[in-house]
């Protein structure tokens, strides 16, 4: 059995929607800069996802990585980025065409040599990650089952969620809303984001702490808050931030600063009331390990689109297994869901949705994932367990950029 074809596919569509998908912005490095930081959730937040926060009829467009072998079988994965399709194209497509898509580890193995000169952090990697991702829909479906029966599971027939309130609004009014709808859907733990960084000044910070008290009032003492700073902070601000919103017990702090700054995450962990949590921006067992070796974090985070694909996510799970450090990666993809259901609870204890952003990431999926009672139930289909629902797509293309050119 051999690999056939590898492509990226782009999807076309149209959202119907009653009220805008981005009420607010969230931090962002580039706020340093007064132009950037001063630019509001309509011009920063579709230009960042890509969908218009307009309500209505919203066009949207998603683009998926294809992995297709010789009985015309595909086994697909995304959405991803043009960026990220154009490097399918022309860096892993032919490291992978006329591989047995059963030797994941092979192919894992090729296109990490293939890549890693310049390409093992960043756009080569989530590229590679998502051709991964691929290839373990693809071993599902041939083999019948689902991914997390390939991988040794299931350990659990379903994983508590966490509700992530990426671009809500964040005054009085929308929080308490947004809370009471988390509280009643079953959720325990909810993920909100700080508008507000350096640049804003104390105002910024009365504001920001502003935010946390209304959570906390708003979700009482039995729903944990996690608080993400989007590696928009210093270290300096982050201190006095952490004085500031430790009386309403945050159960973590997630990328005050940059990614690479290891050893100022470490000394953050140490000096604050409260857990740190990071790893959204590293890629690769190698970049774990050294945050693990660093004692960076309470919790690290990693994006099985964006890391290495579930070939390398169950490798860090390895390693955060034998560092005792838990793993509750980033995003609410399918195939996060298929590697935690054949993780322990005490590893992976929970993961991520993205209530708003679910909208665009999940709007051609047939079978979404769905949060009943604040809990993911195991998918049963073959591979991620998801299809193309065909009947929302009005267009469809292949992006083609001219083949190989290792």
């Amino acid at each position: 059995m051999k690999i056939t074809q590898v492509r990226s596919v782009k999807l076309d569509g149209e959202l119907d929607r009653n009220e805008p998908i981005w009420e607010e912005r969230i931090a962002m490095p580039l706020d340093v800069y007064p132009e950037f930081r001063e630019q509001g959730p309509q011009k920063v937040m579709p230009t960042w996802m890509g969908v218009d926060s307009t309500q209505g009829k919203i066009p949207i467009s998603c683009i998926f990585a294809e992995v297709e072998v010789e009985d015309g079988t595909i086994g697909f994965a995304g959405p991803i980025d043009e960026v990220q399709a154009f490097l399918i194209d022309r860096m892993i497509k032919p490291l992978v065409v006329g591989e047995d898509p059963r030797a994941s580890e092979r192919i894992w193995d090729k296109m990490y040599r293939g890549i890693e000169s310049h390409g093992r952090k960043g756009a080569p990697m989530q590229a590679l990650s998502a051709v991964d991702c691929a290839i373990w829909d693809l071993k599902g479906k041939l083999a019948g089952e689902p991914v997390y029966r390939l991988l040794g599971g299931p350990l659990r027939d379903r994983i508590p969620a966490y509700a992530s309130a990426l671009g809500f609004g964040l005054n009085e009014t929308s929080i308490n809303l947004r809370i009471n709808q988390i509280v009643k859907a079953g959720y325990k733990a909810t993920k909100w984001f700080f508008r507000y960084g350096p640049g804003s000044g104390p105002e910024g910070i009365e504001k920001n702490v502003e935010m946390v008290r209304m959570l906390r009032e708003a979700t009482g003492d039995d729903i944990d808050i996690m608080l993400d700073c989007w590696r928009s902070w210093d270290v300096r601000y982050t201190l006095e931030m952490g004085e500031k919103i430790a009386e309403y017990r945050p159960r973590w702090l997630e990328e005050p600063i940059f990614a690479d700054q290891i050893e100022s995450h470490a000394f953050l962990r140490n000096a604050l009331p409260f857990p740190i949590s990071t790893g959204e921006h590293e890629y690769t067992r190698w970049g774990f390990k050294a945050l693990m070796d660093a004692g960076a974090a309470d919790v690290l985070q990693p994006d099985v689109l964006w890391a290495g694909g579930v070939t390398e996510l169950v490798k860090i799970c390895a390693l955060g297994s034998t560092y005792e450090i838990q793993i509750i990666p980033h995003a609410h993809t399918v195939a996060t869901v298929q590697v935690l259901a054949a993780q322990s609870a005490s590893l992976c204890p929970m993961l991520e949705f993205l209530m708003n952003h679910s909208v665009i990431h999940q709007f051609f999926f047939r079978q979404p994932i769905e949060p009943s009672n604040g809990v993911v139930v195991l998918p049963e289909g073959p591979g991620m367990g998801v299809d193309i629902d065909e009947s929302k797509v009005q267009s469809r293309k292949i992006l083609d950029w001219g083949g190989a050119q290792l």
